[in-house]
């Protein structure tokens, strides 16, 4: 598989011991700032209001051109009094894990120099739930966004951007924000923007500072162009940045970058789940799953595909890297690299997302941040904590030294303290899905799954209805079983069931749905 780690080499032996994250925590103390007891928000005219009062679903601020750059390259970068981190967080679409050929140049940044989180997860595995999970660090059933056509049920006083806005960030969003959301509506609590919907590879549609127009170009670089010129604008501009750098790779249908569309990428020969195909093979697995017929050599068409647009975020990853080296800010930036959630490569017989199996729920995830002791030469690490997307705002926030006053339910990173023993995925049947995946709900330990398939969709309001009957259950031991291949509870007895654990999984699942 060339320079990718295989699949044997990354289960080898089940999870290895973990790497403690530390010195994180008593550096964002360092830099902690005051702020106020009661937070603000901005309305249309600029004047700060109370965060308890009204807050619009749409924000639109009066539109402003913001130009393309306030210095010239050889301008020396003044000096800062705030000396918060930046922030950097760039964000890919189904990008699944095992795409590391790609990513070279970022992996041997932010990997070989950084923190590697081998057990990050996508809560929901599903775009705008996901993105809506990492702005507000809360699950998609608190946070209310369970399906990609409804954007406006997210509270846009709960996001990170908010936070990070009001206690004196500098704010950017470059690229993809929430699906459906309308082109000519500006995302709250950024100070520049160039907002991508509907996403498309070559010749996109964005709302760029308050004016939607089409912009010709490349999505990756376009947008990693314009977000650029944002950091770039820190010479002269004191404030420290947040920077969030959504791209449409690695998403079907995958339009690579012209000088990338032949490149050969290393063979791929599979893993057990994509070979276990037949409808004998998966008869202890869910019936829509039964009946996914994808083939190896569509997942191995798929991943050749992916790997190629991902080759062009490998080049936007560099320049952001030689750019904060120019500006000295290497060091005090937090950059943050993962994707929404992973993809199936015809596994189970399944080409897409939606499914609590790993490839579906896993995803990439890599931090730096050398001021605070997370990368530099020799610091490289890997932290096997059962991580999530709901952990990202909190861990910003934690960098910024701010303390978050929405409920979050993931914790802070930097805080090698902070553990868990078990994630919580979910999903909803959506009106995406004309074949009945149903809705299921995922307990996800440290070396066990369980998951629960429920008589649940949603309305065309993008709420449940149903009576939520358990129609199908699945239990995985991931030591064992890494490739989810044996449903142990298919046929199992009571006294099995016993032995397995499943009566207090099922509580501790119930309880994580309600929490």
């Amino acid at each position: 598989m060339g320079d990718e780690v295989s699949d044997d080499q990354q289960h080898r032996g089940g999870p290895s011991r973990r790497a403690l994250v530390v010195g994180a925590t008593a550096v964002a103390a360092a830099v902690a700032v005051p702020v106020a007891v009661r937070a603000t928000h901005a309305d249309d005219s600029g004047t700060a209001a109370a965060a308890d009062s009204p807050s619009p679903t749409r924000q639109a601020p009066a539109a402003r051109r913001v130009p393309a750059a306030t210095a010239s390259p050889s301008t020396s970068p003044r000096a800062r009094s705030d000396h918060r981190p930046n922030i950097l967080l760039v964000l890919t679409d189904d990008q699944p894990k095992e795409t590391e050929w790609a990513l070279r140049r970022t992996v041997d940044w932010l990997g070989g120099q950084g923190v590697t989180f081998a057990r990050a997860h996508a809560n929901t595995p599903l775009c705008a739930p996901s993105r809506a999970s990492i702005m507000s660090g809360r699950y998609a059933h608190n946070h209310g966004v369970l399906d990609t056509r409804h954007p406006n049920h997210l509270d846009q006083r709960t996001t990170v951007q908010r936070r990070l806005h009001e206690t004196g960030y500098r704010t950017g969003l470059f690229g993809k924000y929430l699906n459906y959301w309308h082109p000519a509506d500006n995302p709250p609590h950024f100070d520049e923007w160039l907002l991508q919907e509907p996403v498309a590879y070559n010749n996109g549609h964005y709302n760029d500072n308050g004016t939607v127009r089409t912009i010709p170009g490349y999505n990756t670089t376009v947008i990693k162009d314009r977000a650029l010129a944002f950091i770039e604008r820190s010479r002269t501009d004191t404030r420290p940045w947040f920077a969030y750098v959504a791209t449409r790779s690695a998403h079907e249908v995958n339009i690579p970058e012209k000088k990338y569309a032949d490149t050969r990428v290393p063979e791929w020969q599979g893993r057990p789940s994509v070979t276990e195909t037949g409808t004998t093979d998966k008869a202890d697995k869910p019936p829509y799953v039964r009946k996914a017929h994808h083939t190896l050599a569509e997942g191995k068409a798929l991943r050749t595909r992916q790997l190629r647009t991902l080759l062009s975020v490998d080049d936007a990853m560099r320049d952001f890297h030689d750019k904060l080296r120019e500006l000295g800010q290497l060091d005090n930036t937090l950059v943050l690299f993962t994707s929404d959630h992973g993809l199936c490569w015809g596994d189970h017989g399944w080409l897409r997302k939606s499914v609590p199996y790993r490839p579906s729920l896993e995803v990439p995830f890599y931090l730096s941040w050398p001021a605070a002791g997370l990368g530099g030469a020799s610091r490289a690490r890997t932290d096997d904590r059962l991580t999530g997307h709901i952990d990202i705002a909190p861990t910003l926030l934690a960098a910024a030294g701010t303390t978050a006053d929405t409920p979050h339910d993931g914790h802070s990173l930097l805080d090698p303290g902070n553990d868990r023993d078990h994630l919580l995925a979910e999903w909803w049947w959506n009106q995406q899905d004309k074949t009945p995946i149903h809705t299921w709900a995922s307990y996800i330990g440290k070396s066990e799954q369980y998951t629960e398939y429920y008589r649940t969709r949603l309305d065309d309001d993008g709420r449940p209805k149903g009576t939520g009957e358990v129609l199908f259950r699945e239990y995985y031991d991931l030591r064992a079983d890494p490739y989810q291949l044996t449903n142990r509870l298919y046929g199992a007895s009571a006294e099995e069931e016993r032995r397995l654990g499943v009566p207090g999984l099922t509580e501790k699942l119930a309880a994580a749905r309600r929490a």
